[in-house]
């Protein structure tokens, strides 16, 4: 099951040096974005002279998973791996299922550059109960992140608690708010950018223009014709697509913050002075040359994001997903003797008199 370092060093030779580089491109743009979302240690002293604070750790050990079944995903290495390295965790282990005994040259690859570990060809739930629970070849983990089909995503919600998840991710999903000076081309492209992913992928198209709506419906039509994942992205489509007509942006927003989708893009004059006003969203792509299919591979943020309406209470990965954040506290007898009082009133009042006795026995008599 392990890949060896030669078989990572094989995989490199069949990789062209384009390939290379936009992969290399990838990784350090995820990088340096991430790198600045580390958070600093806070220690200060209050009113009173108690020192209070919170200093950062990163958890130990991360497990990676990368889908391989109707596509393989390098993209999906970076996207996960990076975020875990620029938080310091130390020990990265990526399971992938293979396809007859091999995985992509280019998920081996990224995974090289992205610090991962160790790599193993296994798949599915029981690659997230391996990295749950161990076996004589995996080692346990202490967080499993990636995305997997509905199987992959059961089973982090049954190991959750023995060991922490990202989240449980569902099917992909765009919505694309455009108005009447919006390209319908690109719109119907965006569409059926997310459409490819899965038949249970949805995509959203909202205007406040009615000859815009009925352009793009046309332009998704003729760009499913030749489209190589054509059956997969027609299906989603016809089953999970949707066009709304409203009467304003404002409107569309409102409709958006509904929905709460994975993917937003705000195709709109100004985009920017509508930020304020969206409140659930798992990403969000501003103005015309901004699709989304940048932010899955190159923009700088993780496209692991919430799906299934989770943006309403959840955020993408990020750095923070691998941390761990410890309060500190700090008194003197003087301190003790200022608010240990009122702390033993409350311990006895909840009928918790160890607690109060652990107080009392320290403040000083009078």
């Amino acid at each position: 099951l392990l890949v060896t370092t030669e078989e990572i060093e094989a995989a490199a030779k069949d990789i062209s040096t384009e390939l290379k580089a936009a992969i290399q491109l990838s990784h350090d743009r995820v990088t340096a974005y991430h790198k600045k979302q580390m958070p600093s240690d806070l220690s200060y002293k209050d009113d009173l002279g108690i020192e209070l604070g919170f200093f950062w750790n990163s958890i130990e050990s991360a497990g990676v998973y990368v889908p391989g079944g109707t596509a393989s995903y390098p993209s999906s290495v970076i996207m996960n791996a990076v975020p875990a390295k620029v938080a310091g965790v130390e020990k990265i282990i990526m399971v992938t299922p293979a396809n007859a005994g091999t995985i992509n040259p280019l998920v081996l690859y990224a995974a090289k550059i992205s610090g991962v570990d160790k790599i193993f060809k296994i798949g599915g739930a029981q690659a997230v109960a391996a990295l749950a629970y161990g076996t004589k070849t995996i080692d346990t983990v202490d967080v499993i992140v990636g995305p997997g089909n509905a199987y992959v995503a059961e089973a982090k919600k049954i190991v959750y608690g023995d060991v922490g998840i990202d989240m449980v991710a569902g099917p992909s999903e765009i919505l694309v708010i455009a108005d009447k000076n919006q390209d319908a081309r690109n719109i119907a492209s965006d569409l059926i950018s997310q459409a490819e992913h899965d038949i249970s992928a949805q995509s959203i198209f909202i205007t406040d223009t009615m000859t815009l709506a009925d352009e793009v419906e046309l332009e998704v039509a003729e760009q499913l014709a030749n489209l190589p994942r054509k059956e997969i992205a027609a299906k989603s489509w016809s089953d999970n697509g949707a066009i709304i007509v409203v009467e304003n942006i404002d409107e569309a927003i409102k409709v958006s913050n509904k929905f709460a989708p994975e993917h937003l893009e705000l195709m709109v004059d100004n985009a920017k002075s509508y930020l304020k006003k969206i409140k659930n969203a798992g990403a969000v792509f501003l103005g015309a040359y901004t699709p989304e299919a940048i932010g899955d591979y190159i923009a700088g943020p993780s496209h692991v994001l919430p799906t299934s309406k989770a943006a309403k209470y959840s955020s993408g990965l990020s750095v923070f997903d691998f941390l761990k954040r410890t309060s500190i506290a700090e008194c003197s007898s003087e301190n003790l003797n200022q608010i240990g009082p009122a702390a033993k009133e409350i311990a006895v009042n909840e009928g918790l008199d160890g607690h109060a006795r652990s107080i009392d026995y320290r403040l000083t008599k009078k």
